[in-house]
């Protein structure tokens, strides 16, 4: 007599999916874990090497913010830099837009992330150097320009 499977029950290849979907929703697979054990172990000169790298970064985000009259939180730590846009614009897209089309820089709009930040642009730290120097420079020429 052939078994039958209970259909109230799953699979064994659905248990499978299960712990893998959750795996992938959940935590990072293990040769991501690997990779952050061993960067543990990296000397003091590395992190002090990328620390300087992330600070420089910074300072110029910084800039872009002054440069575009954006305030924003001196002290803000993290891998983007938030700025509120000054209250002359109509709203974010008007000065991304602005920015894209005459310095030919994107910037992220806040209200991607949500509506708390329609009034708010958003500044990766995660570019290399070399293109936020290039951005700040098209930038300035820009607010120059005025």
């Amino acid at each position: 007599m052939a078994h039958r499977h209970d259909s109230r029950q799953p699979h064994l290849h659905q248990l499978w999916i299960l712990k893998v979907k959750s795996n992938i929703d959940s935590g990072m697979y293990r040769a991501m874990q690997l990779a952050a054990v061993k960067a543990l172990d990296a000397e003091a000169d590395w992190y002090e090497g990328n620390n300087a790298n992330y600070s420089a970064r910074r300072n110029t985000a910084g800039a872009i913010m002054d440069a575009l009259g954006c305030t924003y939180d001196k002290n803000q730590v993290g891998m983007f830099l938030w700025g509120r846009i000054p209250d002359h614009y109509q709203d974010v897209e008007e000065l991304t837009e602005r920015v894209l089309h005459e310095a030919r820089v994107f910037i992220v709009p806040g209200f991607i992330f949500g509506s708390n930040g329609s009034r708010y642009i958003r500044i990766s730290l995660c570019a290399k150097n070399d293109k936020l120097e290039e951005a700040l420079k098209r930038i300035l020429q820009l607010t120059s320009d005025k």
